[in-house]
């Protein structure tokens, strides 16, 4: 066999070394941050939750989620330890570079409440629109439930609706 043949399986066999090295590389990185954990941290699991750890064992960790609330988890579901000015970003939505963000404009709301408050008009200027039913419609309601349906005849004789099937 000539090095050309082989080449291709060479490379191959290369690349699957280099993606197999970087993938135990993340796998040891996160299983250092989880045994690192210590009681106090803010955490972030594998399913989005945020809490604090309360406590760590050797494969659980318990982690209060609110106040009072305690959940056990295993330690393979942690999945980010955050620190403390992101955590407190996250959860309590603290930040500490509220100084920054002074705006010299108009301050947009949240919300269209402010935008459709009423200034300075009735309130009898609102008037509920009624969306029950009229007494007009109740009485030709009722008119076209005591008129005889009507046999409309077409060109063969038939009513609507007969056919000749039988």
């Amino acid at each position: 066999m000539s090095l050309v043949t082989l080449l291709p399986f060479i490379v191959l066999i290369g690349a699957m070394f280099l993606m197999t090295r970087s993938a135990k590389k993340k796998q040891q990185a996160a299983a250092q941050m989880r045994n690192d954990i210590q009681p106090g941290t803010g955490v972030r699991t594998i399913g989005g939750l945020y809490a604090t750890v309360k406590e760590v064992n050797d494969d659980t960790v318990l982690l209060e989620a609110a106040p009072g609330v305690h959940l056990i988890f295993a330690k393979n579901a942690i999945g980010a330890v955050l620190s403390d000015e992101e955590y407190n970003r996250i959860v309590h939505g603290e930040d500490e570079s509220e100084d920054d963000l002074k705006t010299d404009g108009t301050i947009v709301p949240d919300d269209a409440s402010s935008l459709t408050e009423a200034t300075g008009s009735d309130a009898s200027d609102d008037a509920k629109i009624d969306l029950g039913k009229k007494p007009e419609a109740d009485d030709a309601e009722a008119d076209s439930k005591d008129a005889e349906p009507k046999d409309t005849e077409t060109k063969d004789g038939k009513a609507d609706g007969e056919t000749d099937a039988k």
